[in-house]
């Protein structure tokens, strides 16, 4: 996502190393019983306003580990997620999309709260 071919910085898009820097979470893959404190812990660093967007179907429902005794079946079940982006792998495309239309989102949230507090 960060190569020249799709450019996601002329979104505001930045990567971040640090949770503490960043809005959103991006996550990938299943939710192991190792690696569940580890999200939990990285979730809470994020400062507020947060927002988590679930990349796959691993990370989305568990996809071919669900069920499974050492996996969950999806991110949602230990932290809250704000979109989903299905696929198995999903395409750049497709999680560019899910990125704008998170910020697009969230940018009306601010507007129809800024309006509120006008009237």
């Amino acid at each position: 996502m960060f190569s020249p071919r799709y450019d996601v910085e002329r979104f505001g898009i930045l990567l971040e190393g640090s949770p503490r820097h960043c809005d959103i979470l991006l996550a990938t893959g299943p939710v192991t019983n190792q690696t569940l404190p580890r999200l939990k812990r990285i979730y809470e660093q994020i400062p507020e306003p947060k927002f988590v967007i679930v990349i796959g179907n691993c990370a989305s429902t568990g996809g071919v580990f669900q069920g499974t005794w050492n996996t969950l079946d999806g991110i949602d079940k230990v932290i809250p997620v704000d979109v989903y982006i299905p696929g198995c792998p999903p395409r750049p495309e497709a999680i560019v999309d899910g990125v704008v239309k998170l910020i697009q989102k969230v940018r009306r949230d601010i507007n129809s709260k800024d309006r509120e507090t006008k009237d």
